[in-house]
């Protein structure tokens, strides 16, 4: 199941137009890449939840046949936290041991060998746990030498952390773990079902995944991050392009492109303008003569006018920078989200 139902404040004003599971990586919108992830490791029928902007995930996403599953819509006409979701999904996991994923993480962590890790340990529940440096802004889970989970920390000070493995919101569970989730409650995983197991000592583990890529684009600054690895290429991206420019993009005369940068469908760019990497401009877009765009993430069908600059911003679609414009380092977009 993908967690996708919360309203993702954090990346306002960009998700006041779109839900979070369509903010686009590298021109793609991330739970596609995220329903690629699972199908890759054979995964076939997956559940996701909706509440802010439901119709726009179910026009892009579809029955999921795109991407070589089955998608099985819960819609959440009030959210009852991410516990409380899967919860409403308890029949469609009555079969055996099942995965939950934030609709914001992009990854290569090894699934089969989480649900492995799962298995030999009888689990009810397992975690997938990224090593960060600096883990401030993260979840922290302390585990015994044998993987049983036995203490968290929310966002420790830096030099009060008791271990660098955090939560990756990737989730290997057996259905049992419903009788530690009442019905018709807002719960929540990390706030109040995984804390409770911790205290009765049951079978909850963290499988820490060394060398895995992992990434919570939930906050401007780790999209920035995932972006810049999408187009690198330390993060490949599954059965999409991360960067280039299509053929059917139009160049006008002495345009330059440099670096690690994704031009999307139908681009129009204007004479003189230069775009350095890491840099995305999304399908649609029309970028006037005499720009200068480096290290900037453009969605689809951004308007920029002649002679703006654009150094280290995000656009939002259909967002009209004007002509001469200069921003750096700013976050702009529409308040409402624009039809067409």
């Amino acid at each position: 199941m993908i967690l996708a139902g919360g309203m993702s404040t954090r990346l306002y004003p960009l998700t006041r137009q779109v839900p979070k599971p369509l903010v686009p990586v590298a021109g793609e919108a991330i739970s596609a890449q995220i329903l690629r992830y699972l199908r890759s490791y054979g995964i076939e029928d997956v559940a996701i939840n909706l509440h802010y902007h439901a119709d726009q995930i179910r026009e892009e996403f579809g029955d999921g046949s795109r991407y070589g599953v089955r998608l099985h819509y819960l819609y959440e006409p009030e959210l009852m936290g991410s516990a409380g979701a899967v919860k409403q999904m308890e029949g469609f996991f009555a079969e055996g041991t099942f995965l939950v994923i934030g609709c914001d993480i992009l990854s290569d962590i090894d699934l089969s060998q989480l649900i492995a890790f799962h298995r030999e340990r009888k689990a009810l529940a397992s975690i997938a746990l990224y090593e960060a440096q600096d883990v401030e802004q993260y979840g922290v889970v302390i585990t015994a030498p044998d993987g049983r989970i036995v203490d968290f920390q929310e966002k420790p000070p830096k030099g009060t952390e008791r271990s660098h493995l955090v939560n990756t919101a990737i989730y290997c569970f057996d259905p049992a773990i419903f009788k530690h989730i009442p019905a018709a409650t807002f719960i929540d995983f990390g706030k109040d079902v995984f804390p409770a197991l911790q205290r009765q000592n049951a079978a909850f583990y963290g499988m820490p995944a060394p060398g895995a890529y992992w990434c919570d684009i939930g906050t401007p600054s780790e999209y920035r991050r995932a972006t810049k690895d999408a187009l690198s290429g330390r993060l490949a991206l599954r059965g999409a392009r991360a960067r280039g420019v299509p053929s059917d993009a139009v160049l006008g005369a002495g345009v330059t492109i440099s670096g690690d940068v994704y031009v999307g469908d139908a681009v129009r760019v204007g004479a003189g303008t230069t775009i350095a990497g890491p840099s995305v401009i999304g399908a649609g877009a029309r970028i006037g003569e005499g720009c200068r765009i480096a290290r900037s993430i453009l969605w689809d069908d951004v308007v920029v006018g002649d002679g703006a600059q654009l150094e280290n911003a995000i656009v939002g679609m259909h967002y009209e920078v004007a002509a001469g414009a200069r921003l750096d380092g700013e976050i702009v977009a529409n308040a409402e989200a624009v039809a067409g």
